[in-house]
């Protein structure tokens, strides 16, 4: 089986997920951060998967959402990384985080930056986290970099771009999974995707399981890429 070698997910559905169950939004949330996404993260290990990406808050998000989901969001953050560090380590899991961090709060930038510290030496699979990240933002302050650099335009082609972006170092997504029945990318890594397999699936990310991730993994590796030849 050919196993994609960057393995991205948008896990949409954590709401309606709680909505069917008549509990509080923020536990579709809770559920997918300590249960969901530690047991994914496992299989893609499993499987030989090299780097796996998590679209935890996008910056539509951070803006449009209300004050306390987001405050509930950035918590249960922060418990995930307090709480699955050790373990992380342990597995040898590297973590990287994409998005615009520096208008987070102060205490989740110190966990980011701890977290990114205490792993950046792991070899096994990278675990990427997309926090406040949106793709036009992405390349809004790609572009910013360049101009701060005083690169002159003919110095910059699609070649070396990507070291402005958020993923530099990071090869592009060979496959996208996005849960939750919508079938639409919402600005994900626009510059990255370009030749990314897609995968979307109806099933609630709360409820997208181990063997559901192995299924999609089956199904990129029947596919045939032609990377436009």
């Amino acid at each position: 089986m050919s196993i994609p070698k960057h393995v991205a997910i948008i896990p949409d559905g954590n709401r309606r997920w709680a909505k069917s169950k008549n509990i509080p939004a923020l536990e579709g949330h809770k559920t997918a951060f300590e249960k969901t996404l530690p047991a994914l993260l496992e299989k893609a290990d499993q499987l030989g998967v090299e780097f796996f990406t998590f679209w935890a808050l996008s910056t539509e998000n951070f803006i449009k959402r209300n004050k306390m989901e987001i405050e509930g969001l950035l918590s249960l953050g922060k418990f995930f990384y307090s709480h699955k560090l050790d373990e992380l380590k342990r597995n040898g899991v590297k973590i990287k985080f994409i998005g615009d961090i520096n208008i987070l709060p102060e205490d989740t930038q110190a966990i980011i930056k701890k977290t990114t510290e205490e792993t950046k030496k792991n070899s096994n699979i990278t675990f990427i986290i997309a926090v406040n990240y949106g793709g036009r933002d992405e390349l809004m302050r790609a572009m910013q970099k360049v101009v701060n650099m005083n690169y002159l335009s003919k110095s910059v082609n699609k070649e070396n771009f990507g070291q402005f972006l958020d993923t530099n170092g990071v090869p592009d997504p060979d496959l996208i999974i996005r849960t939750g029945g919508e079938m639409r990318l919402s600005g994900f890594m626009p510059w990255q995707t370009i030749y990314s397999e897609l995968y979307f699936t109806d099933i609630l990310f709360p409820d997208f399981n181990q063997e559901e991730l192995e299924k999609a993994v089956t199904e990129f590796s029947n596919r045939q890429r032609r990377f436009g030849k």
